[in-house]
């Protein structure tokens, strides 16, 4: 695979989890206010760290996640979607929740509680912990999903506040690379995804739906990818169907991968152009690029993938402050910077939020251990 995908190292035991206090846009350049987070703790909650970078690389660049998957999956035909009755839709109401929700839990929150005395503590806690960031679900034990869900929808439905969901479940995840994992096939997937849908509550919340699970699809075979894209819609469907206040996002990669038109004829097998699965697309996931550049790319993406004209994009701006380095380096790679703060309210039409979706400061596995928090790499991104 030439273009590098995010790469979400799924590594490690804590959860990426960012909580969120406010969400002001930060203002103008790609610069984001600071967050906190805390790693969440794995028997109360349902979160893994946040995956590792996703490779920001240009088209030549070497790809952050390789391997050939050995597919054990089955075929799943999706439901039929809800016709619709005419090409375009009236676009979704304006959230009613008053911003994003910011978990108590995450490694940059135990981090700044156990080194008070540490001069970069300030600077860590003021820019990256105080700022609402996704809640990553990469542990695929069917038993517990659904708590581990519902602990965080309800907790962000008590403050009125739009919590930020990642399934993370995909067989096959990664390709075999940094975050491999998942679960055992498709079949049980999909009973993980019903599950999961079964704690989303009926209040409103961002679900992005297996970063790098579109984007990085050509590690299978035609016809694993179209069976991958069949578990993919009707997860959106079941989700939605769960909780129709849900809003659920695909797999856009970002704007140094695949060109758009390619991008959206991949989205649209896997449910993204459907009113009954999908919102829109996520962008930049543990990426670097530029926010103008990822709103270029995804309203190139949403205009070749058609649908509703209520559809929408998600932009990860975690660390996209100076944009993406030179040669497609993708590990913890030095010069970058936080991005705009994660806001609901972005003035941009077609754009329905920036997200913190990957965690500042958990490394992607060349300053730390794969998703583990690096106190060294979080000042950087954020001094």
């Amino acid at each position: 695979m030439v273009a590098a995908a995010s790469v979400v190292v799924a590594v490690g035991t804590a959860t990426g989890l960012l909580a969120a206090l406010g969400d002001d846009d930060g203002g103008g350049a790609d610069r984001a206010g600071p967050q906190a987070s805390r790693s969440v703790r794995l028997d109360a909650l349902p979160v893994s760290p946040s995956p590792s970078p996703s490779s920001n690389s240009s088209p030549s660049a070497e790809p952050s996640r390789s391997a050939s998957p050995s597919p054990t999956a089955r075929r799943v035909t999706p439901s039929p979607s809800p016709k619709r009755t005419s090409a375009r839709q009236e676009p979704r109401s304006t959230p009613t929740a008053t911003g994003l929700y910011r978990h108590p839990d995450s490694q940059v929150l135990d981090w700044i509680r156990a080194h008070p005395g540490d001069p970069r503590q300030d600077v860590i806690a003021s820019r990256i912990a105080g700022h609402p960031a996704a809640v990553w679900f990469t542990d695929h034990t069917p038993a517990t999903i659904t708590a581990r869900v519902r602990a965080v929808t309800s907790a962000g439905a008590a403050q009125g506040r739009v919590p930020v969901l990642v399934p993370y479940a995909i067989p096959d995840r990664d390709c075999g690379g940094h975050s491999e994992g998942g679960a055992p096939d498709l079949g049980a997937y999909d009973a993980w995804i019903d599950r999961f849908a079964a704690g989303l509550g009926s209040d409103e919340v961002i679900v992005v739906l297996e970063p790098d699970s579109v984007a990085q699809s050509e590690c299978l075979s035609a016809g694993e990818r179209a069976d991958r894209f069949a578990s993919l819609a009707r997860a959106g469907r079941v989700m939605k169907d769960a909780d129709p206040a849900a809003r659920v996002y695909y797999d856009a990669g970002h704007s140094g991968w695949h060109a758009p038109a390619k991008q959206a004829a991949w989205l649209k097998q896997a449910g993204a152009a459907s009113a009954a699965s999908s919102d829109g697309v996520f962008s930049n996931v543990s990426n670097f690029h530029t926010t103008a550049d990822e709103v270029a790319y995804d309203r190139a993406v949403l205009d070749s993938l058609g649908g509703p004209s209520g559809l929408g994009a998600v932009i990860d701006t975690s660390r996209n402050g100076n944009g993406a380095p030179p040669g497609g380096q993708w590990c913890d790679p030095a010069g970058r910077k936080l991005g705009r703060a994660p806001t609901l309210t972005t003035g941009m039409g077609r754009i329905d939020a920036y997200l913190w979706v990957k965690l500042p400061g958990e490394s992607d596995g060349c300053r730390g251990e794969p998703g583990t928090f690096t106190p060294s790499y979080a000042y950087d991104l954020a001094r």
